[in-house]
């Protein structure tokens, strides 16, 4: 599993791209950063469990009150968090359907 997540969201909805290195997800980040089409939100790094805003949201996210910035962090490591558990269980294969399905 790679270590790096990089958030963003396309049509209202929180995606992630896995990434090895801190330099592979930066440069994705900025890669969606410009796309125009997704909002980047930026990296979780899930050996130490923090999150690194994209920069234009880290300065909204210093200028918000300690309790906004709280419950933001806790919110978007949550979403990494259940996004990367997500994709840990999916399996990209057919499997027949069992007699009780």
């Amino acid at each position: 599993m790679n270590r790096f997540s990089v958030i963003y969201q396309y049509k209202g909805q929180y995606h992630h791209v896995g990434r090895h290195t801190l330099d592979e997800a930066k440069a994705t980040l900025d890669t969606i950063a410009n796309s125009g089409t997704r909002k980047a939100i930026g990296i979780y790094d899930d050996k130490t469990e923090l999150f690194s805003w994209e920069p234009n949201r880290q300065g909204q996210y210093d200028q918000s009150p300690i309790e906004t910035q709280g419950r933001l962090g806790e919110q978007i490591i949550h979403i990494a968090q259940a996004l990367r558990r997500r994709d840990m269980n999916w399996r990209g294969e057919f499997q027949r359907p069992s007699l009780f399905a």
